[in-house]
């Protein structure tokens, strides 16, 4: 089961795709994929409409693919959570995770435009494993009890400017909250139909050139202990994403000229079974 958003930004439609192909119409279930949806047992009742045929269809056809979830609170990323990123980077492998936020405001749909900002020459490509909270997670003690408050994945791509993150002085923020810098999609994954989040390959393309093709089994913290890890240090709400890092092969630790990218360049990442986004940049 895939649930999607269809439509023009900010008009979208909740829809959800089954095995077969079929998409319907989730307009009789929720007015929107969202925090409150999947906190009150969205993803089930889903599933009985499904089952009861109840969901009218719809046709695709046409209509945008917008982000997969509405009115994120919050976007809590992890940095150098792949070794061979952070020894790419000349990063030390980290202790414990690293984490940053980025605003709920740079999430735009998978296939939608995104923006080389004005002054830049380092943007880069990053795809990562998103992760989206179906339950209120504060103070975990296990990750059993972190896995239970995933409502499903999604393919996320964390954009970001390594002149403004690294060289400009402060924190990493002025590189990663630059408009369009985080698309996501194409549909949300339930977590009960990804087996194991840790055994999902990953991969990206500029220009049609793979740069990543990973798994997401190399990540240094898995997905159930960055969640619990950040429940100690915040309280994660239902709709909130989780971006859970990125492998090797950025421009970053690409070597001279460093392949950074320009306005006209087309980026495709994937993720198994979690679908396919497509990008072509533009100029801010």
């Amino acid at each position: 089961m895939q649930l999607l958003r269809l439509g023009a930004p900010g008009s979208e439609r909740p829809a959800v795709r089954t095995a077969d192909g079929t998409t319907y119409d989730l307009s009789p279930v929720t007015g929107d994929v969202d925090g409150p949806f999947l906190a009150a047992d969205g993803i089930a009742r889903t599933r009985a409409a499904l089952a009861a045929g109840t969901l009218p269809v719809l046709d695709p056809e046409g209509l945008r693919v917008g982000p997969p979830v509405a009115g994120v609170g919050k976007i809590v990323c992890i940095g150098l959570n792949y070794r061979d990123h952070a020894e790419e980077t000349g990063a030390a492998i980290p202790a414990e995770p690293v984490v940053f936020l980025k605003t709920p405001d740079t999430i735009v749909g998978p296939y939608d435009e995104v923006l080389v900002p004005r002054n830049s020459v380092k943007t880069d490509w990053e795809v990562e494993l998103g992760v989206v909270i179906g339950r209120t997670a504060r103070y975990l003690e296990t990750a059993e009890e972190a896995l239970a408050c995933v409502a499903g994945y999604t393919v996320s791509h964390d954009v970001s400017e390594r002149e403004f993150q690294i060289e400009r002085g402060g924190q990493w923020d002025k590189g990663k909250n630059c408009e369009t810098f985080n698309p996501l999609g194409p549909f949300l994954v339930p977590a009960a139909d990804v087996p194991d989040p840790q055994a999902l390959g990953l991969r990206l393309s500029v220009n049609g050139t793979i740069r990543q093709d990973s798994s997401t089994k190399h990540m240094i913290f898995p997905v159930a202990e960055v969640i619990r890890y950040l429940s100690w240090f915040l309280v994660l709400r239902p709709g909130d994403l989780v971006n859970t890092g990125t492998p090797a092969g950025v421009a970053l630790g690409q070597p001279e000229p460093k392949p950074y990218l320009r306005a006209g360049d087309v980026v495709e990442l994937s993720i198994d079974g979690l679908g396919t986004q497509r990008q072509t940049f533009g100029q801010a």
